[in-house]
């Protein structure tokens, strides 16, 4: 089984790139298809082999609802297929601290019903394929871009899915021939330290580079590695066998604490893919168990790997550890593996078998599977190089990852392919997630140290920060504050079961209403700024920095306790989410709060008439806004106001509110209430929103 590579973005004709983007897409959905086709029955979908992720079926209508998502927010269609769906399969790519995993949340479709859903949508791209208009070369504001970002994030789940199916119990596999493993098994070999010259290793992708790029992979980062040594094989079955066999799990010696707490809440004895039965270890693939292969390199998470190199370190009295992203980067430099798109002489993109084989079959230079079989761990917490930026598509693929607790693999493995199996790719996993990966070990006497705590750096969301929790500017008093306070207000002698702060930025007004509230749930389109209130829920503290001119910054920290809001935190639930398409437990609320949301959706009217069904009898509907329209969020047949009618007669949003919201009646305002986001040291914006405030009807 072998798949096509990611398409050349600069190279050929229009037509030639078409064609060939084409059959890019249809070769990635076929093996997508494949993959699923190793499930033995449809109860097997709805299994979820590793608990902090979704079920399968979640993963295989994802991808297709990813397209469509991407599509919609890029106005390429204007049309949903189906809406439930598009809510239903959304988010979901990996465990993050807002992510609902709750089983009762979910109402899970048929397999037969999502089947025909990825059909529908995969005739609905291939003709937006066939049919686009666009230019050479592709670029990042491309109409191409969010196709061929569609396809790249199914092949990354292809990977993932595969993963998650090794996970599953073997009575629910139905083997495949196409996705037999390996038969090749060698004598293990025995593994050496071999030099790698010290050097300089760079990094300067720009957008305009030849080949798709994920938004962590583009910037600018050098550093110069001294010289190490470098384990010349991945380290094998064979090898870890040893530190299981000497006690390595038992020793609480060999694990750091984060490490320790993973292996005690997991009871971890051996690697997770490994068996143990009365006549030793068993090994799972993909689809199949056979006798540990001792030739091939083991699989585990970070904390298995580390806890490794600390007993090798012990035994050898030598300093071994993992190496860095850049250790790693000169090792692949050195053994003159300078071609972007990897494949000849690796195990990688499915071109020799679905599975791992011995360590000593792939050479570059004196090393063995620099790249290719399993991916590395390294040491290195993954973070944005300089000139970063997010692409306004889809903002939350790395930014989420941003806080020292998803560290680099490096590599790709057999499953790898697309993008992942590029020279440049950079992909990051919490420390205790399993995918693909395994492990080489270098010595060094260099210590690596992690900040745990980093200053967030992100423009947008550092200005939100301190717009939700910072200095107030100009004598105008703080918006969130001043925003619940109004909404507390109204809700005076009425119920305060739950609330719903909807678009609620970096969480301020949430944990306001939480002082009255017994439950607010609060929800952003941006999981940069869901990260950054969440961040703020669990440490009690955020820090970031604010641009006072040029590169000249200043550093802030706030904190919940100050506020006298550090009683409230659990009372709130963060959670990313389309507020025109939420799922449907986002219900039953006493009191919902929109601020400056509403003239940054792309159907406010969908949105209104959905949000008065989710309110109880009269509950409160508060909806703030600067009905700023502006065609880049909501395109001009979408607004609720600011134009003329047909009858020549002007219609303001404030009018338009109370024919939209035929379900509730009006109870207080129009009011305006001012507010200031600090840009630079002297660039401010000065803005008033416009309160409204609406009762349910019975």
């Amino acid at each position: 089984m072998r798949l096509l590579h990611t398409p050349h973005l600069r190279a050929g004709s229009v037509e030639e790139k078409r064609e060939e983007i084409l059959a890019y897409f249809e070769n990635t959905s076929d093996t997508y298809e494949s993959l699923f086709s190793n499930l033995k029955s449809d109860a097997a979908f709805y299994e979820r082999p590793e608990p902090l992720r979704h079920p399968l079926i979640f993963y295989y209508g994802h991808t297709a609802t990813f397209f469509i998502n991407k599509l919609v927010l890029a106005k390429q269609i204007n049309d949903r297929v189906n809406p439930d769906f598009e809510s239903l399969f959304a988010v979901g790519v990996d465990e993050m601290s807002w992510d609902d995993l709750n089983d009762e949340n979910y109402d899970w479709p048929t397999v037969d019903e999502v089947r025909a859903y990825r059909q529908t949508v995969g005739q609905l791209v291939s003709d937006l394929i066939k049919t686009q208009s666009f230019t050479m070369p592709i670029e990042w504001d491309s109409p191409m871009w969010p196709i061929i970002m569609g396809i790249e994030h199914e092949r990354i789940h292809l990977e993932t899915s595969s993963v998650l199916i090794r996970q599953l119990g073997i009575e629910h596999i139905c083997p495949q021939p196409q996705w037999r493993a390996s038969q090749r098994h060698n004598e293990p070999v025995e593994n050496t330290l071999l030099p790698v010259e010290g050097g300089l290793v760079k990094n300067n992708k720009d957008t305009q580079a030849d080949y798709y790029g994920w938004d962590n992979e583009y910037g600018e980062q050098q550093e110069e590695v001294t010289a190490f040594k470098a384990s010349q094989y991945l380290v094998s079955n064979a090898e870890f066998l040893k530190f299981v066999e000497e006690g390595g799990y038992t020793s609480d010696k060999y694990w750091e604490s984060e490490g320790l707490a993973w292996r005690n809440y997991r009871q971890a004895a051996h690697p997770v893919f490994w068996n143990k039965s009365e006549d030793g270890y068993h090994y799972r693939s993909m689809t199949e168990e056979m006798p540990l292969p001792l030739s091939w390199p083991v699989d585990v998470n970070y904390h298995e790997a580390k806890a490794y190199c600390h007993w090798l370190s012990e035994k050898q009295g030598k300093p071994i550890r993992l190496p860095t992203e850049n250790e790693w980067q000169r090792l692949r430099d050195t053994a003159g593996l300078d071609e972007v798109l990897f494949d000849e002489g690796m195990n990688i993109n499915l071109n020799k078998c679905p599975s791992s084989e011995p360590v000593d079959i792939n050479r570059h230079g004196e090393f063995y599977d620099v790249a290719g079989n399993v991916w590395q761990w390294t040491e290195t917490p993954i973070y944005p190089f300089a000139g970063f930026q997010v692409h306004p598509l889809y903002d939350d693929f790395t930014t989420p990852t941003f806080d020292n607790k998803h560290n680099l693999i490096k590599g790709g493995s057999w499953a790898s392919t697309g993008n992942e199996a590029t020279r440049d790719s950079r992909y990051a996993f919490r420390r205790h997630f399993f995918q693909h990966a395994g492990f080489r070990y270098v010595e060094s006497p260099e210590t690596i140290t992690v900040n745990d705590f980093d200053y967030e750096s992100d423009t947008q969301v550092s200005q939100y920060s301190e717009f939700h929790y910072g200095d107030s500017y100009f004598g105008v008093a703080n918006f969130a504050k001043t925003s619940a306070e109004r909404c507390l207000t109204f809700a005076t002698g009425k119920a305060t079961g739950k609330a719903l702060d909807l678009g609620c930025a970096v969480g301020r007004s949430a944990f306001e209403l939480a002082r009255v509230f017994d439950h607010v749930d609060a929800i952003d389109f941006s999981a940069r700024f869901i990260k950054t209130a969440f961040t703020m829920q669990e440490r009690g503290e955020i820090r970031y920095h604010l641009i006072d001119e040029g590169e000249l910054t200043t550093f802030k920290s706030r904190k919940l306790a100050d506020m006298g809001l550090d009683k409230y935190t659990q009372k709130v639930h963060f959670a990313q989410g389309d507020a025109c398409n939420l799922k449907p437990q986002y219900a039953g609320y006493d009191l919902i709060f929109m601020g400056n949301l509403l003239d940054r959706v792309y159907s406010p009217r969908k949105l209104l008439k959905d949000i008065q069904g989710r309110l109880n009898t009269g509950g409160i509907l508060v909806i703030a806004s600067p009905f700023t329209w502006l065609t880049e969020y909501t395109e001009r047949e979408e607004w609720l106001g600011g134009y003329k009618e047909s009858t020549g007669e002007s219609l303001s949003s404030t009018d338009a509110l109370d024919r939209v919201l035929d379900k509730c009646k009006r109870v207080g305002g129009p009011e305006e209430v001012e507010f200031v986001i600090r840009e630079t040291k002297r660039k401010y914006q000065h803005s008033i929103s416009e309160f409204n405030i609406f009762e349910k009807l019975p």
